[in-house]
C-alpha cells in the first residue's frame, strides 16, 4: 500500500497537523473566555444548558481522543516525556532570549496551551517521521 497519501508527509502537512491541534485546544479553553469551557460554564450558572453543548461536547471529545489516542501510541510514554521536554527547552530558550514573555499568568496560559498543540501535532506527526527515517512502517500501515 505504497500509495502516494502515505509518500505526501511535508512541513505544509506537519504545520496543519499542529494548526488543527491548535484549534482543538483553544476551542477547548483558553483565557480570553471564548471557548467550550466558558460557554458551557456560564449556560450552566444560567441554567441554560441545550443540546447543542452537547454536541459541541462530543465533538470535541471526537478530537481529542484521536489526537490523545494518536500521541500516546506513537511516541509512547518515553517519547512523550522527551517531546514535551523538548518543547519545554524551546520555551525557556525562547524566554531567556527575550522572544517570549512569561510576565503573567495569561501569557503562561497561552504559551502552554500552545505547548500541548505543539506536542499534539508531533505525536499525530511521529509515524511518518519515523518512516522517512527509518523506511519502516508502522505494523497500523501495511
Amino acid at each position: 500500500m505504497n500509495t502516494k497519501i502515505h509518500q505526501k508527509f511535508t512541513p505544509i502537512s506537519f504545520l496543519l497537523r499542529v494548526g488543527f491541534a491548535l484549534a482543538l485546544v483553544l476551542l477547548t479553553f483558553n483565557p480570553s473566555e471564548y471557548s467550550f469551557f466558558h460557554w458551557v460554564k456560564g449556560d450552566f450558572a444560567d441554567g441554560s444548558l441545550g443540546p447543542e453543548h452537547l454536541l459541541a461536547g462530543v465533538v470535541l471529545a471526537i478530537g481529542w481522543a484521536i489526537y490523545l489516542r494518536a500521541t500516546f501510541r506513537a511516541l509512547g510514554p518515553v517519547g512523550l516525556v522527551l517531546a514535551a521536554a523538548l518543547v519545554g527547552a524551546l520555551v525557556w530558550l525562547f524566554i531567556d532570549l527575550g522572544w517570549l514573555s512569561a510576565d503573567s499568568t495569561k501569557a503562561i496560559t497561552w504559551i502552554s496551551l500552545v505547548c500541548i498543540s505543539v506536542l499534539l501535532g508531533i505525536g499525530l506527526s511521529w509515524s511518518h517521521v519515523r518512516r522517512r527515517v527509518s523506511g519502516q512502517y508502522d505494523v497500523d500501515d501495511v
